[in-house]
């Protein structure tokens, strides 16, 4: 492994979510979206902030949801971290 993809690994290593702490965040915090916030969906979580999880059905729906939407933020991460190094 090269120095530079090294250096790509690292960086996605500090910057990827886990979707531990994500389920962590909806188990103790899902009703405000906490677990949104964690994600990076500002606009999903201040919905639910401001609807405590719309009377905790859209919470509830969540927790299917979390792991996909993780993986996606990661895809994205990473897609962005291949660009910065022209990759």
């Amino acid at each position: 492994m090269t120095t530079q993809n090294t250096a790509i690994q690292m960086q996605y290593d500090n910057e990827k979510k886990s979707a531990g702490v994500a389920y962590a965040l909806w188990f103790f915090f899902g009703v405000v979206g906490g677990h949104r916030f964690y994600a990076g969906d500002i606009g999903y979580a201040l919905g639910m902030l401001f609807t405590l999880g719309g009377l905790g059905v859209w919470a509830l729906i969540d927790v299917f949801l979390i792991g996909t939407r993780i993986k996606e933020v990661n895809t994205e991460i990473q897609q962005k971290i291949m660009a910065q190094h022209g990759n």
